[in-house]
């Protein structure tokens, strides 16, 4: 099945953070927290402007982002867990 986002909504995979702290501690799947960095997957044409002109959307397929904790509605694809959300909700761009 292939999702298509519409409008100024974003589809990104969450990339996994690392599962050992700094001192070496192996942190368990239960306390460690959602990561922030995410992979785009998808992204919808853009916002429609009341005048009916449509503004794309500032991040493409393959970008690394930054984005909140609670940002975006959880789903899950072809055994995939990705997040949708509103470009409003990406945080920042990594650059390369």
């Amino acid at each position: 099945m292939s999702l298509r986002p519409l409008h100024d909504r974003v589809i990104v995979k969450r990339l996994e953070e690392e599962k050992k702290s700094l001192g070496g501690i192996i942190i368990p799947d239960s306390a460690a927290e959602k990561p922030l960095k995410a992979e785009v997957v998808a992204v919808g044409p853009g916002k429609r402007s009341d005048d009916g002109k449509v503004h794309a959307v500032d991040v493409k397929v393959g970008d690394t982002i930054l984005i909140g904790k609670y940002s975006g509605t959880e789903v899950k694809v072809d055994g995939q867990d990705l997040v949708i959300l509103r470009e409003d909700d990406i945080l920042a761009v990594f650059s390369k």
